[in-house]
């Protein structure tokens, strides 16, 4: 070994000792970048207590921030507390003048957007640019001075330390270590949560698990609009001959019995900023490794009949003349398959799936844009679209946040199901409301009894209004961790996520997640064992939304 790499070690050695020597200490330790994060800290520093944010995101705001400007709601009025806050300080910023580069404002809020434009009524904007949102989750940071440090990612080997049931600490890779008194896991994948050895699921619980209609594999679906519609599309590379093999994402394996459980996970797929500005936008490239097989499906279904104006559904208006892209039909920017391994996957292995999305969806749009199988209507519409150049400009205007619909789910004291949303059965110490429909993107395509392409796995099944979320839900079962919270890997089934995994429900449970944390702190007690009176008093003060009343 030369003196040179010698030196340099040793300095790393230092670096690192001295890292793990000034461990950095707060009351509340929140990992995770998110909106749920952001809430959680702002919390926990208005109710007194010192809070440290570690990111390994360099942006903050998870999906409220990089795409998803569309926001999935339902009912707004069951949204309280720092959640309706953000979207009140975006209804604020849309009130500037020089907030308006690309279109009037005048313009904007008569094409159908209803509740999800500027609702001047009760000062909240539920549909805007992912630039915005992010500055809305900074100017959080910055007013409540809480201490961010981004890029650090768990040592999810051997970063936890435990001591008698409790973290203690945890580190990052980069050899910084965490200590607090309360920890929060506020990431989409619950990293921490795993680490620190809870109990959780990935996948599909079978119906019978917790006497479910809608939890497991779902071939006998109710919801068409995501499946091929009575279209009869080859699998085959030579229609109708199974000897010439099969075309691209398709899967070989049968979907399973009807009801039974599985480890598949609804499809990943980024929500992109589009937009028609000539001055604002980016055409479509052909992506590195674009192969155009890759969409043979989605040129059948074309040639099958597949209504050519479909290709533009769910291209959500956003202030500014952008859009929100998000999934719709048969085969779209949902990446059907591709993601079965992301939750529990190495930190290398995840960074792959990334790139292999991103791929799929540059060339997915390169492809609809250019290739002469898609019909002219569409192929000639889709080339006025691009990306926004002001929108993620140190990511190659590309979202830097893929949606990740489904991850861990922690099966804590209390396993929320699809009995709370449908209300067969009373919810328990209520922390906040859901009101989305219970919705499941599709989690596999394969080959039906008639040799033709079936997706399966899409479902949107409506709740009997708001509900309740349990506080049992947020935390571990007591046996296993006693200062651990999560908010967006919380206690529950697959379908009952499907309709708490919204984001301003996330910040509603980061937000409550973070009260009880403070009140666990200041009683010196475990999470479990919070006083729920104390607990919903400080949330109902707060502005969170517990009870749903019917109007009579």
């Amino acid at each position: 070994m030369s003196r040179m790499k010698l030196l340099n070690g040793m300095i790393a050695s230092v670096v690192l000792a001295t890292f793990s020597a000034k461990a950095i200490e707060a009351d509340v330790v929140v990992y995770g970048g998110t909106s749920a994060a952001v809430t959680a800290a702002v919390q926990a520093k208005k109710m007194g207590k010192s809070v440290v944010v570690i990111s390994p995101d360099k942006h903050l705001g998870g999906l409220s921030s990089g795409g998803l400007g569309w926001t999935d709601s339902g009912r707004t009025e069951a949204i309280g507390g720092l959640s309706r806050e953000f979207y009140h300080r975006i209804w604020q910023h849309y009130q500037k003048p020089e907030a308006w580069k690309w279109q009037k404002r005048e313009t904007y809020g008569n094409r159908g957007q209803g509740s999800k434009a500027l609702n001047d009524k009760d000062q909240t904007a539920w549909a805007f640019e992912p630039h915005v949102a992010e500055q809305v989750f900074e100017d959080f940071v910055a007013e409540y001075k809480i201490l961010v440090d981004r890029d650090e990612w768990l040592d999810r080997e051997s970063g936890v330390e435990m001591k008698d049931g409790r973290i203690v600490a945890i580190t990052t890779l980069s050899g910084k270590t965490y200590r607090g008194k309360i920890f929060i896991d506020a990431t989409y994948e619950g990293d921490l949560m795993a680490a620190a050895g809870v109990s959780y699921f990935v996948g599909r619980e079978a119906n019978s698990v917790y006497g479910e209609k809608w939890n497991g594999i779902q071939t006998e679906p109710t919801e068409r609009v995501h499946q091929f519609e009575g279209l009869k599309v080859s699998p085959y590379i030579v229609p109708g001959d199974p000897a010439s093999g099969l075309v691209a994402r398709v899967s070989p394996e049968p979907p399973g019995i009807n009801g039974e459980g599985d480890k598949r996970i609804q499809a990943y797929c980024y929500r992109l900023c589009l937009t028609t500005h000539s001055d604002n936008r980016v055409p479509f490239e052909k992506p590195e490794g674009y192969d155009p097989a890759q969409y043979e499906i989605l040129a059948r279904v074309f040639e099958a009949g597949w209504k050519s104006k479909l290709a533009f559904k769910k291209f959500d208006p956003l202030p500014n003349r952008k859009t929100d892209k998000n999934n719709y039909g048969s085969f779209s920017t949902d990446n059907i398959g591709m993601n079965y391994d992301y939750p529990e996957a190495s930190y290398e292995r995840r960074s792959e799936i990334l790139k292999e999305h991103e791929t799929y969806q540059r060339g997915l749009f390169y492809f609809m844009a250019n290739n002469p199988r898609v019909p002219d209507e569409v192929r000639n519409s889709m080339g006025r679209w691009g990306l926004a150049k002001d929108e993620f400009a140190d990511n190659g205007n590309w979202p830097h946040q893929l949606y990740i619909r489904e991850s861990r789910r922690m099966v804590g004291e209390y396993v929320m199901t699809e009995h709370d949303m449908l209300k067969t059965r009373k919810t328990p110490k209520s922390v906040g409301m859901g009101a989305y429909p219970m919705d499941s993107h599709n989690t596999q395509r394969y080959i039906n009894e008639d040799g033709f392409l079936e997706n399966e796995g899409n479902l949107f099944v409506r709740t009997k209004g708001p509900y309740a979320i349990a506080y049992g839900s947020l935390v571990p079962k007591k046996t296993e961790c006693r200062n651990l919270l999560t908010p967006t890997c919380p206690s529950s089934s697959h379908i009952a996520f499907g309709s708490i995994r919204m984001e301003p429900v996330f910040m509603i449970l980061g937000q409550s997640a973070a009260t009880a944390a403070c009140l666990a702190i200041d009683s010196e007690v475990a999470v479990q064992d919070v006083d729920y009176g104390a607990l919903k008093t400080r949330l109902v003060a707060d502005g969170q939304r517990l009870t749903w009343k019917v109007k009579k």
